[in-house]
Order: C-alpha cells, then sequence, then structure tokens
C-alpha cells in the first residue's frame, strides 16, 4: 500500500498545483466521482488490456463520470484522467485524490480526523470532541467518526501521522506492558 501512496503522491502534488488558483470546491467533487469510477475492478480489467488504446479508456471513464456528475468534467481533471491513463497507473489515481483532499485541506488551514469512538456520538458530545481534538492538535478539523466497539471506552483520533489513543482498550494494553516489564 506504500508503494501506491508514493506513486500517487507526485500526481496528486501536480493536481494540487493546478487547481489551487481555481473553485476548488469542484475540483473536489469532480475528483471524487473520477476516485469512485477509478476503483471499479471492471473499468481496471478494461484499461489494462493491451488491444485497448489509452483514449478509449478516458473516454469511457469520463463518460461515467459525467454521468455521475450531471455535467462535463473540467479541462484539468480531464487532462488529469488522461495523463494517469497514458502512464498507466489508473489503480493509483484514488489515492492521488485521496492526497489531493490532504493538501487542499491543508490550504485551507483544515485538517482531516479519523476518529474511532467505542459508542455513537450525538451533536453535542461531537461539538466538545472537536474543540477538544483542535486544541490539542493546534489546527481547525473536520471530523469523520466511525464507531468500533473493539475500544470498550474512549475515542482514538488520527490526524495525518498523529494518533491520540484514549480509548480503555489502549490503556489495558499500557497497564499489560507495564505489568509485564
Amino acid at each position: 500500500m506504500a508503494e501506491l501512496a508514493t506513486i500517487a503522491r507526485p500526481y496528486a502534488e501536480a493536481l494540487f498545483q493546478v487547481a489551487r488558483n481555481a473553485d476548488l470546491t469542484a475540483w473536489r467533487a469532480q475528483l471524487d466521482a473520477l476516485a469512485t469510477v477509478a476503483g471499479d475492478a471492471a473499468l481496471r480489467q478494461f484499461a489494462e488490456d493491451p488491444k485497448v488504446a489509452p483514449d478509449q479508456v478516458v473516454g469511457v471513464a469520463a463518460e461515467v463520470a459525467e454521468k455521475e456528475l450531471g455535467q462535463a468534467l473540467l479541462p484539468g481533471v480531464r487532462n488529469f484522467l488522461q495523463t494517469v491513463v497514458e502512464n498507466r497507473r489508473l489503480e493509483a489515481l484514488p489515492a492521488a485524490v485521496a492526497q489531493f483532499h490532504t493538501l487542499a485541506a491543508g490550504a485551507l488551514g483544515v485538517s482531516e480526523a479519523q476518529v474511532e469512538s467505542a459508542y455513537p456520538l450525538d451533536a453535542a458530545q461531537l461539538a466538545e470532541l472537536t474543540e477538544v481534538l483542535q486544541k490539542r492538535f493546534g489546527r481547525k478539523l473536520t471530523l469523520s467518526v466511525s464507531v468500533d466497539p473493539a475500544l470498550i471506552g474512549g475515542v482514538r483520533a488520527t490526524v495525518g501521522d498523529e494518533v491520540l489513543d484514549t480509548s480503555v482498550r489502549a490503556r489495558l494494553e499500557r497497564m499489560k506492558t507495564a505489568l509485564i516489564a
């Protein structure tokens, strides 16, 4: 998986350089649609067929994405798709889009936080958690919350490569390590 991220990074950085002076919201929506299309196994199999020209793959992928969006792809987005397909890196497109989102969020001063909670959080708890995490990480965050009952209690937050684990499971692991040592 690290190899795919390494392949995707230059594409994401180049894409961000092109898009940063444009409407990032429009780019993000179109790239999300393109990433969904590129994640389809049938399209990847079609793209890997040596008898199929890159222009055919671009045409099919663009058409499906445009139907999903209800509008034509921006020229820069279409050029990105063309470049990825010509270089036979369609499998890296979703990873490049994810990295683009990270770069775009950073430019807007917002980071994405993946939060795992032992139990579902209501709106008040989510607001309080957001405030606490923003203070802890020192930046504005958008939270993506999932429920993981294996945590037993508490939360685990991941922002970039930083992890804050206050779950009961993590505390039990630390106690186990301390008792064994």
